[in-house]
């Protein structure tokens, strides 16, 4: 049963339906579990900091590549069949349907890999180019930190689906780009947490000059 979101109109309604479901429940309960393992291993330094620092900063590029490159993959050709990845189906019927909340939210398998896969592996990078030996507690201060941005992730993109309009500044700036990706050109404005990916890559033209897309809702080329 699909789920308007012409019915959440104020931040705490979409908390509630938000907190309830799946995917924000699996990743409060692991970023609790990251912090509480690295309080208790104690002894923050430097290291924390660069490790917490570098991941803050790069996580809007891989928030852009992931939008671009993975889910608006286009489909191949193969054995005379169009191949579309799970991951740019969902996403497709999720710009078909761009107001049906139940759309929005990570799948289960998309949590599972960006929690045991793609963050450690970033921070385990991030980690190793610190000076000095590969310290361990940094590597937890770094996965901790990409799970709680894959968190806010989330329940930005959830609350900007809602019929909740923006007062804040930098949320309405978000919100903005994020629903002329949508509703204007899906080639343009990528990041959902951040504009900084696509100012700095150039997909923030001013909409102005920017032509509606006709396939910006199917996705199809």
């Amino acid at each position: 049963m699909s789920l308007p979101s012409g019915e959440v109109r104020t931040p705490g309604e979409a908390w509630r339906i938000f907190r309830s479901r799946r995917a924000p429940r699996w990743l409060i309960g692991a970023l609790a579990l990251l912090l509480l393992t690295r309080l208790a291993l104690g002894d923050p330094s430097w290291r924390d900091a660069a490790a917490v620092g570098a991941v803050a900063l790069i996580y809007p590029f891989g928030e852009w590549a992931i939008h671009v490159y993975l889910l608006h993959l286009p489909p191949v050709r193969w054995r005379g069949r169009e191949v579309e990845l799970l991951t740019t189906r969902e996403h497709r019927v999720h710009h078909e349907s761009p107001n049906d909340l139940n759309l929005v939210l990570l799948g289960a398998k998309e949590v599972v890999a960006l929690l045991v896969i793609a963050v450690p592996l970033v921070a385990s990078v991030l980690v190793v180019l610190l000076p000095g030996p590969f310290h361990g507690r940094a590597w937890l201060s770094a996965i901790a930190t990409g799970a709680a941005l894959v968190l806010l992730y989330e329940w930005i993109h959830f609350l900007i689906h809602t019929a909740h309009r923006p007062r804040a500044r930098l949320y309405r700036a978000v919100w903005r780009s994020h629903r002329l990706h949508h509703f204007k050109n899906e080639h343009y404005w990528h990041g959902i947490t951040s504009t900084l990916a696509d100012r700095v890559l150039g997909t923030a033209p001013d909409h102005r000059t920017v032509e509606r897309s006709p396939t910006a809702r199917s996705l199809r080329r």
